[in-house]
C-alpha cells in the first residue's frame, strides 16, 4: 500500500509518503503563508525522492481540521483534486488526533492528552485523548480562563501541548496535574499518514462530493463559549 498524506491545517506545510505502514518520505515547510504551489512542489519532491509516481498511490489522506481556514481549504482542495484525477479514495484525519498520536507513547496510562491549536484571543481548538489514542472529549473551540479543564485536572494528569497551550499555561500551570511538556508539537503529515494507514485498512473513506474541511464555523460565527471541559 502506498499512501500520500497532506497537512496544511496550520502555518506548517507537510507532505508524507507511507509504504506498507512505514514512513517512506516526508517534507515539512514552516512558513507564515501556505500556497497551493508550495504544496504541489512538496508532493512532487517527496514522490520523486522515494522513487514513486502519482499513479502508484493507493489513497490520499488529508488533515481535515480544525485549523486555519485558508490552509485547510488549500490542502483539502488539492487532495480532492488528486483523488478525482487519479480515481483514488480520500481519507480525512482529525488534526488534533494526529497531534496526540505524536506524543502519546511518551506518557503512561492514566494521563490525558489535550492537543491545542491557537484560534484567536484566548480561544483554542482542542480535544481530549487517552494514551491509547481514544477520544475522550470531542473537538471544540474553547475560551480559556483559570477555571478551564478543572474537572479533568481533578481526576488526574492532563498534558497540554500545541501552539495553543502557551496561552493556557499562565492560567492553569499552578495546578499539580497540569503538564506542559517542553516539546514543540506541530501538526504533521507524518502522523496523518500513520492514522490514515489504519483507516485505509478499515475502509474509512470520505464521500468525494460532500466532504468539506472541519472548520468549526459554528463557533467562529457566534459568540465564543466558555470552556466546559
Amino acid at each position: 500500500m502506498l499512501l500520500l498524506s497532506i497537512d496544511t491545517s496550520t502555518a506548517a506545510c507537510s507532505v508524507a509518503l507511507h509504504k506498507d505502514d512505514a514512513l517512506a518520505g516526508c517534507y515539512e515547510l514552516f512558513t507564515e503563508r501556505t500556497s497551493a504551489a508550495m504544496l504541489t512542489t512538496l508532493i512532487h519532491d517527496v514522490l520523486h525522492q522515494a522513487g514513486h509516481e502519482l499513479n502508484e498511490l493507493d489513497a490520499i489522506a488529508v488533515a481535515k481540521g480544525p485549523g486555519s481556514y485558508t490552509g485547510l481549504r488549500i490542502s483539502v482542495s488539492t487532495a480532492k483534486g488528486l483523488c478525482f484525477a487519479l480515481d483514488k479514495p480520500l481519507i480525512a484525519i482529525n488534526t488534533l488526533a494526529a497531534m496526540a498520536e505524536q506524543i502519546r507513547a511518551c506518557f503512561p496510562a492514566g494521563y490525558k492528552l489535550c492537543p491545542m491549536i491557537d484560534a484567536r484571543r484566548m480561544e483554542v481548538y482542542c480535544a481530549l485523548y487517552d494514551t491509547t489514542g481514544h477520544e475522550i472529549q470531542p473537538t471544540s473551540a474553547q475560551i480559556i480562563d483559570d477555571t478551564s479543564f478543572q474537572d479533568w485536572l481533578a481526576q488526574g494528569p492532563v498534558v497540554f501541548f500545541g501552539d495553543g497551550a502557551g496561552k493556557c499555561k499562565p492560567l492553569i500551570d499552578k495546578h499539580a496535574n497540569a503538564i506542559f511538556p517542553e516539546m514543540n508539537v506541530i501538526p504533521s503529515a507524518r502522523t496523518i499518514g500513520k492514522l490514515a494507514t489504519a483507516a485505509f485498512l478499515d475502509g474509512q473513506f470520505e464521500n468525494m462530493v460532500s466532504f468539506e474541511p472541519f472548520y468549526l464555523k459554528d463557533f467562529m460565527t457566534t459568540q465564543p463559549r466558555k470552556a466546559v471541559l
